[in-house]
């Protein structure tokens, strides 16, 4: 089997660049910023199935009723492959949004699943097309997987569509895998994890997007207790127990929020407010920047995306995400997420490579 992610791949090996537009989580914190000393890690102790203090820190932090609902993971990356894998059988049918997160596909394709889309159709700002999926789903549906946001276009998915999403699930005795990395960038506006809506949601985020904290790797999966269990011991095969200081250094980050959220707004709206100035300028670029989440998800209306990205990186030395990453070879994946006197240079770089780009 020669499964892979082709945009992780190219996320890992891509050319470093100075101003960095392609970056979808909140700059990364500094470790003197976090304020930690040595008395805060710990190389080693009890953590065979989640350091037990982590475990109830994101219960509290996600509002559900037991802490056995939580499963620690590396990251959401595994979370949704632990996720998948405690749902799903080989061969069994998946029902996918069109467009999506690539990996989510590569992992789908790995356990062997049969796949069918749904659409987020780009002319109703991508939201959920749900005649579309319940025209695709079937007695043999056992899994429905969205992101919310939406990655790439940062659209918010309402908890009524969510919970039409669960009735559907259910007449079919299928799950919903809901990747809500990107809900944590909301921060305090954030709606409750779709787990609440009932047993037959399982939720999957981490620390990595909206807090600078992607070096934790801290990730976990939200599910029904029997679920979480299976998921817990099929971790034993996978990464079987995570790293002590890192799960140590997690829980005191749960305890700087605030500031960490403080941070990240600054960047945001500093970021957001550039950016909308400068779309409504651009005849090239056709799209909303969100109100919330870290990306935005423009068309380009004349010329090819790739031919725009090589000019770029190689003139520029600034960067964003082609689209056909995510499905749409003619958009293009703006991350708001670095530092701001950074961005403001990226993007009145990537407005000079649009005049050549069209010239």
């Amino acid at each position: 089997m020669d499964t892979q992610s082709t945009y992780m791949h190219w996320a890992k090996t891509r050319p470093k660049v100075k101003y960095d537009l392609a970056l979808s989580g909140i700059l990364n914190l500094p470790f003197a910023e976090l304020e930690a000393n040595i008395d805060d890690i710990d190389l080693n102790g009890d953590n065979a199935y989640g350091y037990q203090p982590l475990v109830d820190a994101l219960a509290s932090h996600c509002e559900v009723a037991s802490p056995q609902v939580v499963t620690i993971s590396g990251g959401t990356s595994m979370a949704n492959h632990l996720a998948m894998a405690a749902a799903i059988e080989y061969g069994d049918e998946i029902l996918i949004e069109q467009p999506t997160y690539e990996p989510l596909l590569a992992l789908a394709q790995y356990f062997g699943a049969q796949i069918k889309r749904f659409r987020r159709p780009a002319e109703n700002n991508f939201q959920i097309d749900l005649q579309d999926l319940e025209r695709q789903v079937s007695s043999r549906t056992r899994l429905i997987v969205i992101t919310n946001l939406h990655n790439p276009r940062s659209v918010l998915t309402d908890e009524q569509t969510l919970r039409r999403i669960g009735e559907i699930a259910t007449s079919t005795g299928a799950r919903v895998l809901v990747d809500e990395v990107y809900l944590e960038a909301l921060f305090e506006q954030a709606p409750r994890s779709s787990v609440h809506l009932g047993p037959q949601f399982i939720a999957t985020r981490s620390l990595t997007k909206g807090y600078g904290l992607s070096g934790l790797r801290c990730g976990w999966i939200l599910a029904e207790p029997e679920l979480a269990q299976r998921m817990r011991i099929l971790h034993d095969i996978f990464g079987a127990v995570g790293p002590q200081p890192a799960e140590r250094l997690s829980v005191f980050a749960l305890t700087k929020l605030p500031g960490l959220i403080a941070r990240a707004k600054r960047i945001l709206q500093s970021n957001r407010a550039v950016l909308r100035d400068f779309l409504d300028t651009r005849e090239e670029l056709t799209g909303i920047v969100p109100d919330a989440g870290t990306t935005c998800f423009p068309r380009l209306e004349k010329g090819d995306v790739e031919d725009l990205w090589t000019r770029l990186n190689d003139k520029y030395d600034t960067a964003f995400v082609p689209g056909r990453f995510f499905e749409m070879p003619q958009h293009l994946r703006l991350g708001m997420c670095a530092e701001p006197e950074l961005f403001e240079i990226g993007v009145e770089r990537l407005g000079k490579a649009l005049d050549e780009h069209s010239a």
